[in-house]
């Protein structure tokens, strides 16, 4: 992690960390770090949504996304009990179509996760109706084997860099 800090740092101007509005459990927001990836002169809007993302990509962003290795410091949040290693992604908190079809399905009682079912099964390339799917059957299915088995698959799609538009 301290050679992924440096990197960030000598290869962009701005903080090491960005620091995320999310929404947790019970629709709670909380601030979830991440490695910067993007310019400091970045919208605030979900990645998908920046009509040419890829201009506001810092020099390794791309490799650091690609890696996942961006993720890293979503630890912190797991040792404050914001966020678990399994479970839906954290929402943006603007990304009010999400939020709203999770609460619907009672998706929003969970706690988030670094990974998930729809992150090995789609990630960056899910339509939310489809992430929100994944999302339900993992409600209605976790267990610790289940928990086992997404950190397995997670593993290799990382390897792989599956899933990852940007």
């Amino acid at each position: 992690m301290l050679l992924v800090a440096l990197l960030v740092k000598l290869t962009s101007l701005g903080p090491v960390l960005y620091w995320s509005d999310r929404v947790g459990m019970g629709n709670k927001i909380f601030k979830m770090p991440k490695f910067r990836t993007m310019r400091i002169d970045t919208p605030a809007v979900a990645t998908h949504l920046l009509k040419e993302p890829d201009v506001y990509l810092t020099p390794i962003g791309h490799f650091l996304r690609k890696s996942s290795l961006d993720e890293l410091p979503q630890l912190w949040s797991v040792l404050k009990g914001d966020m678990s290693f399994v479970g839906p992604r954290p929402a943006l908190f603007n990304q009010e179509d999400l939020i709203a079809l999770r609460t619907a399905k009672g998706v929003h009682r969970l706690i988030p996760g670094i990974t998930g079912w729809a992150q090995i099964n789609g990630r960056d390339d899910l339509p939310i109706p489809v992430k929100v799917e994944f999302d339900i059957h993992y409600l209605k299915h976790r267990s610790l084997m289940f928990d086992i088995k997404i950190l397995f698959l997670t593993l290799f799609k990382v390897l792989r860099s599956e899933g990852v538009t940007h």
